[in-house]
């Protein structure tokens, strides 16, 4: 499990991140599409379904305009959390405390089974995660683009 932005040769199970279209249209696995893995996503999956109630998991959301501040405004709110996590313990309450988390917390296990030892370079890849997210959006709102979110 990469705990990053993927591209889409690099991931099964993902979420894509999608500027390619407009408020009607999208080009699907666009090579200029972000990509993340669906276990990773859920740790920021609050943000989107805060900023749009029509946010699904599986399939696709618009955010244009209107819901692309409240969106970053989320993310931003999440960073904050993120950065004050200062022990493992804090680290896994956070983490259990999202719908899926445990999830995440497996696949970690699963992949690193001294995890445990270097949980502060997981925190860290969160945090550029949540910060690349905030980068999109800023390049959206920039660029004047619609972000696709498509559950795949």
């Amino acid at each position: 499990m990469k705990l990053g932005m993927m591209t889409k040769s690099e991931c099964i199970n993902f979420i894509e991140f999608n500027i390619t279209g407009n408020n009607e249209n999208y080009n699907k696995c666009d090579e200029e599409s972000l990509y993340l893995n669906s276990n990773v996503f859920n740790i920021f999956a609050s943000c989107f379904e805060q900023s749009n109630h029509l946010f699904e998991f599986i399939g696709q959301t618009m955010y244009n305009s209107r819901k692309i501040i409240p969106l970053r405004n989320a993310l931003d709110s999440n960073l904050g959390r993120l950065v004050l996590i200062e022990s493992i313990d804090e680290f896994k309450r956070y983490v259990t405390g999202i719908f899926l988390g445990r999830d995440l917390l497996m696949d970690l296990a699963q992949a690193d089974p001294l995890w445990e030892q270097c949980w502060k370079f997981y925190l860290r890849r969160l945090i550029l995660i949540n910060r690349d997210l905030i980068k999109l959006i800023d390049r959206c709102v920039d660029e004047e683009k619609t972000l696709w979110v498509i559950g795949y």
